[in-house]
């Protein structure tokens, strides 16, 4: 299954930080990120979901437990805007240069303004996606902050 390295795994060695790869098999379709922390054997509080919202400001990029929905109203305080909305899905393979399911926090075509929810913080490592759909690398929430510019604040709806 395996087929070569991430754009997001080379950024991550070429920064010499450390990570661990995750595959699973994608033909059945279920894509969804309680679907794929199932799949590679990791509890679903440690896999995080990258979404890709937009401002008066540009873009803005949160990385959210996978069973959370992401707070707008939160999202949108973090990032400095008066409004943030959902990128629409058509859009998100020409800025980010990923696809939806398949989209990591590491490595888009351009260093957006990103927010990891402050719930990564509590575990070692968290899961996010590789960059392609059936991949996924763990590594430091701390790691992955420091790699994409990124701040930790409260961002989903809590439950």
């Amino acid at each position: 299954m395996a087929k070569g390295k991430t754009n997001a795994m080379r950024l991550l060695d070429a920064a010499d930080v450390e990570y661990q790869m995750h595959e699973y098999d994608n033909k059945d379709g279920k894509i969804d990120g309680v679907s794929v922390a199932q799949k590679i054997g990791i509890e679903s509080e440690r896999v995080f979901k990258t979404l890709v919202t937009h401002g008066a400001g540009g873009l803005f990029v949160f990385v959210v437990p996978v069973e959370a929905e992401l707070d707008l109203k939160s999202a949108a305080r973090a990032a400095g805007e008066k409004k943030v909305d959902m990128l629409p899905v058509k859009d998100i393979q020409k800025y980010t240069g990923y696809i939806r399911g398949g989209c990591s926090p590491i490595g888009m075509k351009k260093l957006y303004p990103t927010f990891i929810d402050e719930r990564a913080k509590a575990f070692t490592s968290i899961v996010v996606s590789a960059g392609r759909i059936g991949a996924q690398i763990e590594l430091s929430p701390h790691k992955l902050a420091e790699i994409v510019s990124a701040s930790f604040c409260e961002v989903v709806n809590k439950s």
